[in-house]
């Protein structure tokens, strides 16, 4: 296994001497086979600015820093999890990388090789299947029909401009598509892709809505989408706050909408922190919910999170509201090698999920740069598994829980007991 680096010039090379390292945590590691998978369509290789590689020098066997390049990550499209990061060390300490998900890159049997796993169907999430030129084409198309609708204005620089598939999606009329309905947070994430402090040294890859919608907004986005049965349309994307802050608007937006079809599949991803909330908008009838969690463990959760006037407990109380009346819930779980496979880590989020009624987990790949992450959160506290061992157990702990990496349809006994 080689490693690749990048030149000055952003160029990719591998070194046919120095063999490939990659990292957990803070720990530096050689990279089993069983750990790789062929570079996917879809995935992007960008190179590390401010930093170095770590490789194996062929000659002493030991782990050295590679002065002729900068390290190589490769950025993967949903339905793949990331196993490992790369090897890196930075020189200029206070930089910090683009909110990515960096994965580890080798090359070895002439093609590169990442060290990830595929944890769900990649069609549907594949760039290389949403064309956009008729992305384009339908914004223009849906522009035209609805030119007071800002929501749609909104959305429309989502999906051309970032070329957000569950943008583009709601366009298309097709799967899971985007609905943004809030401006405002009641959580400051330290990872936010949509807002970050200006003194955070971090920039925001996306803009966050700054507008109050309508009902007759939204209710035109949603019965425009919701034409099929496998349709779903989603309050809650990165490009807003916290949705449920909202939740005049979401409520009587799905009651009007109810009111005249029930097709498809009304989801929201949140926080869950707000409780009452979340019981309004069940009750409104949301169908499906996807609550974003980085740990079970309150000292985690709270430094990644500060939440603003919710805690764990609200986040449980929701979900467990959600289970006992019928909405399909899963979690997205933001994961980081070397943190998501602690074995006080796990153990928490495995009783969690138990508690909480969870159907599915949604494996996502935490976008951070490492060592900010790891210089706030709590040290380890006992074994650290490897992210696929740690995968492998919660297949085995939790054998009723899909573990995915996007939203899923139901299973049909649950829309039958809905509706």
């Amino acid at each position: 296994m080689n490693l690749v680096y990048a030149d000055e010039n952003g160029k990719v090379f591998d070194h046919p001497d120095y063999l490939a390292v990659a990292r957990s945590g803070d720990q530096f590691l050689e990279i089993l086979e069983e750990e790789l998978i062929p570079l996917p369509d879809g995935a992007t290789l960008v190179s590390l600015p401010h930093s170095k590689p770590i490789a194996i020098d062929p000659n002493t066997g030991e782990m050295v820093r590679f002065g002729d390049g900068s390290p190589v990550g490769a950025l993967l499209p949903q339905g793949f999890t990331r196993l490992l990061l790369p090897a890196y060390v930075k020189t200029d300490k206070e930089y910090k990388f683009p909110l990515f998900g960096y994965t580890a890159v080798v090359w070895k049997d002439d093609q590169f090789f990442i060290a990830a796993r595929q944890s769900d169907a990649h069609d549907k999430w594949n760039p290389a299947n949403c064309s956009y030129d008729e992305v384009k084409d339908r914004v223009a198309e849906l522009s035209a029909e609805y030119p007071e609708n800002r929501v749609i204005a909104h959305i429309s620089n989502c999906a051309l401009e970032y070329e957000c598939l569950t943008a583009s999606n709601t366009f298309l009329n097709r799967w899971e598509g985007a609905l943004p309905v809030s401006y405002s947070c009641n959580a400051g994430c330290f990872g936010c892709i949509s807002e970050q402090p200006d003194d955070s040294g971090v920039v925001a890859p996306q803009t966050r809505m700054n507008f109050k919608p309508k009902v007759e907004e939204l209710v035109e986005v949603m019965l425009h989408h919701l034409q099929t049965p496998e349709s779903i349309i989603s309050f809650g994307q990165g490009c807003e706050g916290e949705p449920s802050t909202q939740v005049q608007l979401i409520t009587e937006s799905i009651r009007q909408v109810r009111a005249k079809t029930d097709m498809g599949y009304i989801n929201m991803n949140t926080n869950a922190g707000l409780t009452d909330h979340i019981r309004a908008i069940v009750d409104a009838g949301l169908d499906l919910i996807r609550v974003s969690t980085i740990s079970a463990i309150d000292e985690h959760y709270n430094v990644y999170y500060k939440p603003r006037g919710y805690n764990l407990k609200n986040v449980e109380k929701s979900l467990r509201y959600c289970a006992d009346h019928g909405v399909y819930s899963s979690i997205n779980y933001l994961c980081f090698p070397g943190v998501f496979d602690r074995e006080e880590e796990m153990e928490a989020m495995i009783d969690f999920i138990r508690r909480t009624g969870v159907r599915l987990i949604q494996l996502r790949n935490l976008n951070i740069d490492p060592d900010s992450y790891l210089t706030m959160i709590p040290k380890p506290q006992g074994e650290v598994f490897g992210m696929k061992q740690a995968i492998e157990i919660y297949q085995q702990e939790l054998p009723d829980v899909v573990i995915g990496s996007y939203t899923h349809i139901p299973p049909k006994e649950f829309v039958q007991g809905r509706r």
